[in-house]
């Protein structure tokens, strides 16, 4: 391996972090309706744990509605037990084959709420890419003790791994600015 290989598999890796993060923020529900909110919580649907989206088509057919529409009807009862499992705070309609679920106002301890969740997800993605500089240092150190690179090219290395971590964590910030102010908008 060579040091820009070593760096490109750390920058892969945090892009993957960063996705991951992101993933995790569609989760967290603002005024606005996203399937996103709900195709991972799971339901008991044929005997087994499923997930939303395996089990039914969610649309928006309004800025601030979900429907849900079950494949199998007989699904219907167990979707709306696994939403209202689900911490989501949010009381799914049953109407005919379908579910419509309502986006209710947040009040501003639920916004804190949301905003401190948001800030957990980011942390977790903050200490997975300075794990993945970790990694990336001690195989930049291996190479040093392998003799296929110099103590000035360890140190150079060292400092651009640094430099990615910190441009990554940066982008960890914006997203969670992002999040932050599409939750506490009124």
């Amino acid at each position: 391996m060579t040091i820009d290989q070593v760096l490109a598999t750390a920058s892969d890796k945090m892009t993957k972090s960063i996705a991951a993060v992101e993933y995790q923020f569609m989760g967290v529900r603002t005024t606005k309706a996203s399937p996103a909110l709900v195709e991972n919580v799971e339901v008991e649907a044929y005997g087994n744990m499923m997930k939303v989206k395996e089990v039914a088509t969610i649309t928006t057919p309004e800025p601030r509605v979900l429907l849900l529409q079950p494949w199998d009807v007989g699904t219907l009862k167990a979707l709306e037990k696994g939403i209202l499992k689900s911490n989501l705070g949010i009381t799914p309609a049953v109407s005919g084959k379908t579910i419509r679920l309502v986006m209710p106002e947040l009040s501003q301890e639920r916004r804190q709420e949301l905003v401190k969740m948001v800030s957990k997800y980011a942390e977790e993605g903050r200490v997975a890419i300075r794990q993945i500089r970790r990694e990336a240092i001690e195989a930049l150190k291996a190479l040093k003790k392998d003799s296929k690179i110099t103590e000035d090219d360890l140190a150079n290395a060292e400092k651009k791994a640094q430099k990615l971590t910190d441009d990554f964590i940066a982008k960890v910030g914006e997203r969670v600015a992002e999040k932050e102010k599409e939750i506490m908008k009124v």
